[in-house]
């Protein structure tokens, strides 16, 4: 069964997005998104919100940027075919290889997990991570901790009162700047 994963920049004080809405201090130097390149390459589909749909769209153009860099390029050209599901009650369209969803992300990933595949289903957004989690359907946190306090914003983990235990399965460091850590959700085994 393909894993779910929720994976995002995040500051050191937990934040994806900062009091004032920026997201700036994400970022990447050039081997964190050499890294992140690597990481889609891994991926089969990627859920997430209007809002993460709506700051993605740049990558759906940026092929047409001719100052565009070479990693660049190679992101935008494993961006554009992956297929997209934006979660969304107030967008009436979407772009690319993307497909509109108003609810049922239990249902979607329950869907998309009986499919034949190899890749993750990667999910963005904290709203929707947030419902995912609640229904215990991610299989894996991986977090790239930027050497940043915002002091308020978007938190990564939905501030709700419940207890997931977690393995640790890989950690990264880069520059002495950026360190990533991947989490696998450890679940007993049913008797």
């Amino acid at each position: 069964m393909r894993s779910v994963t929720y994976s995002m920049g995040v500051s050191l004080d937990g934040y994806i997005v900062g009091p004032d809405g920026g997201i700036d201090w994400t970022d990447p130097d050039p081997d964190v998104f050499r890294f992140w390149i690597e990481e889609i390459r891994k991926i089969d589909v990627h859920l997430m919100g209007r809002r993460l749909y709506e700051t993605m769209l740049y990558w759906e153009t940026a092929d047409q940027d001719p100052s565009l860099g070479e990693d660049e390029q190679e992101w935008t050209a494993l961006w554009k075919p992956l297929p997209k599901v934006v979660f969304s009650t107030t967008l009436s369209t979407v772009q690319g290889r993307a497909r509109l969803l108003s609810g049922g992300l239990a249902e979607e990933i329950r869907r998309l997990r009986a499919e034949p595949g190899e890749g993750d289903i990667a999910i963005g957004g904290a709203t929707l991570a947030a419902e995912a989690a609640a229904s215990d359907l991610i299989d894996e946190y991986q977090i790239m901790v930027h050497p940043v306090l915002v002091g308020g914003g978007i938190p990564f983990f939905a501030r709700e009162e419940r207890r997931v235990d977690l393995e640790l399965v890989e950690t990264r460091t880069f520059n002495a700047k950026f360190v990533y850590l991947r989490y696998r959700v450890a679940r007993r085994a049913e008797s």
